[in-house]
């Protein structure tokens, strides 16, 4: 909200941390919500979680670093997953013989990196990734004339906000399959 404040002519996409799902899915009844710091201490979010997942038992992860991580990683195609598990590690709790079974990516940056997270994790979870409903929602934001454009009716789309995309995250959207155009 500060920044659409000091920016109102500009457009800013954010994600709703999806703890109704996550309570929904949770066999164990350990969920985390693994989002940026500011994410964590809001109000909203605690609102969501006695909404929706008042039965289980929800940890809040206030990562300072992952949003950084997801970054450098797609502008340079690597990431240190030292650092990748170490912002994920508090996610990952055991009790009464029950172990965290659901992590939900709470910001728009962390699903680049659910792969790393995956691979790091100190065991399988279920990670909650909204990437497709934001991408959904940007697409509803670009002008009319960006949606005829002519390209196959199956073709995932990249677009930059920026004049001069970064050379490094172009070669890593087209790694993951996207036209960068």
């Amino acid at each position: 909200e500060h920044l659409r404040s000091v920016y109102p002519d500009q457009v800013f996409v954010g994600t709703v941390p999806a703890i109704k799902p996550a309570a929904e899915r949770t066999r164990s009844g350990l969920v985390s919500v693994l989002a940026t710091p500011g994410t964590v201490k809001r109000q909203y979010t605690r609102d969501l979680i006695s909404s929706y997942a008042s039965k289980c038992h929800v940890r809040l992860v206030g990562s300072r670093n992952l949003a950084q991580l997801a970054e450098t990683y797609m502008r340079e195609g690597f990431v240190d997953e030292d650092a990748v598990r170490a912002e994920i590690e508090p996610c990952f709790i055991e009790r009464d013989g029950r172990r965290t079974d659901i992590v939900v990516l709470a910001c728009t940056h962390y699903p680049f990196l659910v792969n790393r997270m995956r691979k790091t994790a100190p065991w399988p979870v279920d990670w909650i990734d909204t990437s497709e409903a934001i991408a959904r929602r940007a697409l509803s934001l670009l002008p009319a004339q960006a949606h005829d454009a002519p390209m196959p009716a199956d073709t995932d789309l990249a677009v930059f906000t920026s004049q001069n995309p970064d050379p490094h995250a172009v070669r890593l959207m087209r790694g993951f399959g996207l036209f960068t155009g």
